[in-house]
Formats: C-alpha cells, structure tokens, sequence
C-alpha cells in the first residue's frame, strides 16, 4: 500500500490545543465497521455501546516530565526529550542542539528555556543509533531531576508551552507505571465517575502497560508502507490481564482496547484463537491493512494524524475508505482532533478478525 492512501487535510484550527475543562465532554463518533454506519454520541454515552460481560483494556502507563532544558560548557543552547529511562540514574533520550553533543559533554539544566543554569547536569555517555544515553551525577536519581525541573512532553502539534494544567490532564486518571513519554490519549476521556458507571453495567476492566515512546510521532518516509521500520516502546502483559481476556471469550463477551497502545500490546500478546499469552520487554509491532485482529473486537480511540501508522492500524481494522469517510464527517462537523481531540469508538470490518 501506498503512503498517500492515508493523507487527509486538515484545518489546522481542528487541532485541539488545550483539554476541555472536562474530561469526559468530548464527543464521541461511533463507527460500525460491518457497515460503515456513523453515529455522533457524546463521550458520556460510551456504556451505551458496551455490553455487560465485555472487556475494557485500558493501557495504565504513567507520563513522566520528560522534556529539559539546559545548556553545554560551550554556552550551546539543548532541548533534551527523554526516551526511556534505562536506570536509576540512566536515560535514552533525543538530543536537539546547534551541535551533537560528543560522549563526555556535560549539559547543565536549567529550569526553563532561556533560563540560566541551576544545579542540576546530566552527562552524555554515549550513543544508541539516533539517540544519546545520559547519565546523572553519582548519587542523584533521574526521576528527582524529572519532579524537580522537567516539563509535561506535549506533542509537536500542540503549538505552545506546557503549562500547570497539563500535568494532570496529559495523564490519564488510572495513571500507576512511570515511563511514557507520551499520553495514551484515548484514556484521556475517562473519568472516576464514568469508570464507575461502567463498572455498574457490568463491564470488565483489566489493564496491560505499554510505555508510549517519542516515536509515536516519528512520520513514515517511505511510499511503500509494508517498508516502515516500527519503532520500539516497552511492553508488559501479565497473567491478570491473559486471565480475563480467557474469561470474556468464555462469556462470550468483546475485548475492548482503550487506545492504540492497548491495541498493540494485546496483539503483540496474541497466540491465536483470541488468546494472549504474558509478555515483556520491546513491541515493534506494526498494524496496516490486511492484517488481520487475533485478540482485539473493537476499540476506543482519538483521531490520528494524516499518514501516520495509527491511521494505518484504524484502516486495518474498520477498513481505509470507512475510516477515510467517517474523518471526512468528522471534519465537516468539526470534531476535535489528536491528543486532547474527541474520539471515536470503532467495531471492526467482517475481514478485520482473524477466525477464532
């Protein structure tokens, strides 16, 4: 397939810039996938797609404060977006400056950008592929500089600093593992109350962790998209999360991925028949059209940007041209678009499913 089979436009005055002043306001644009049926719900009727015995999977990783500022003895301005913490002390993380930064370098943060030098450094120690280790000073842990200085890691296309209110709206209200450099947006949306709700109908809830990398938003440079190379983000499935997917095929009830994350860790998970098996360490998995669902029946997620991989997984499991309808609708009603956007819910084309 093509790259220019999932280019859309979009007015830019649809990104959504700031969170609504409630999670839970979003709209919500129902797809059937059997039929290509829309439906424009609010995020607050959500129970009224779900059935009492189905499975929501919600991904439970934790965003740290991984954007710093600092500057190299040279005087050199340097933006650091951390990737994944590798220690207690030690970091993987993407490096913008005038000049790479050499092993050896010492950057000294500072508390904003622009602002002069506080006491706080990181060292460069080395590099993996695109991206450079950074080592703290003996003694300090990384995550005490993160709470001391860092700042919320907002996406490119959100056009302005991170401020106080994102430190708790870019975190989902079931936020526990530390890692993510990035929201799994389509939890955004849920509230204590709507957990609770759901809770009362009957629905199950299970969670897996998947540490959302920078990658997430790295474009796809090749025509070919069975070409891309799929970055890597950290990955945990347990026995919990195996055992009660077994209980809702055994109920006959669906599995409901809460976000892409929670979409990709299920199916990286995946042994067949709809079964998941535990997992840890890295997923590379990469979904596109003609793949076909081993675990997943249908999915809660936000709207994705043009040309990108998650558009591709939505495609894969709706099908291209009702994805591509259902973001035409969406964009002549003016829905909200991308992490602090609306969402949509999506149940899957007849040959999205692997026979189970």
């Amino acid at each position: 397939m093509k790259l220019s089979d999932f280019k859309y436009h979009l007015p830019p005055e649809l990104i959504a810039q700031h969170p609504l002043a409630e999670r839970s306001a979003s709209r919500l644009l129902s797809l059937d996938g059997a039929t290509g049926a829309l439906r424009h719900l609010q995020f607050t009727d959500l129970p009224s797609c779900l059935d009492p015995g189905d499975l929501l999977v919600f991904n439970n990783t934790r965003v740290i404060p991984a954007r710093l500022w600092g500057q190299k003895e040279t005087g050199g301005r340097v933006e650091i977006l951390i990737e994944r913490l590798t220690g207690t002390s030690t970091a993987l993380a993407h490096i913008r400056s005038s000049k790479s930064p050499r092993p050896g370098t010492r950057i000294f943060l500072t508390a904003a950008e622009g602002d002069e030098p506080g006491p706080w450094q990181l060292e460069v120690s080395g590099r993996e592929g695109a991206l450079f280790a950074l080592r703290a000073p003996e003694g300090v842990a990384l995550p005490t500089i993160l709470g001391a200085i860092g700042h919320m890691p907002l996406p490119p296309y959100i056009q302005r600093a991170d401020e106080v209110i994102d430190q708790s709206r870019y975190q989902t209200v079931y936020a526990e593992r530390e890692g993510a450099v990035a929201a799994p947006t389509a939890g955004l949306h849920f509230t204590d109350a709507l957990l609770a709700e759901l809770q009362a109908k009957g629905i199950e809830r299970a969670t897996v962790t998947l540490h959302v990398g920078a990658g997430t938003f790295q474009p796809v440079r090749v025509e070919r998209i069975e070409e891309h190379q799929m970055h890597s983000e950290y990955l945990e499935v347990d026995e919990a999360l195996c055992a009660a997917v077994a209980a809702t095929r055994n109920r006959g009830g669906r599995v409901v991925a809460v976000g892409t994350t929670a979409v990709r860790s299920l199916e990286s998970a995946a042994c067949g028949g709809g079964k998941v098996a535990p997992l840890t360490g890295d997923t590379d998995i990469f979904i596109y059209p003609g793949y076909r669902f081993r675990v997943v029946d249908a999915m809660i997620t936000n709207f994705h940007l043009s040309e990108s991989t998650l558009l591709m997984l939505v495609s894969a499991f709706a099908g291209r041209e009702a994805i591509a309808t259902a973001y035409r609708e969406a964009i002549a009603q003016r829905y909200r678009f991308f992490s602090y956007g609306d969402a949509m819910f999506i149940t899957p084309s007849p040959d999205a499913l692997e026979q189970r």
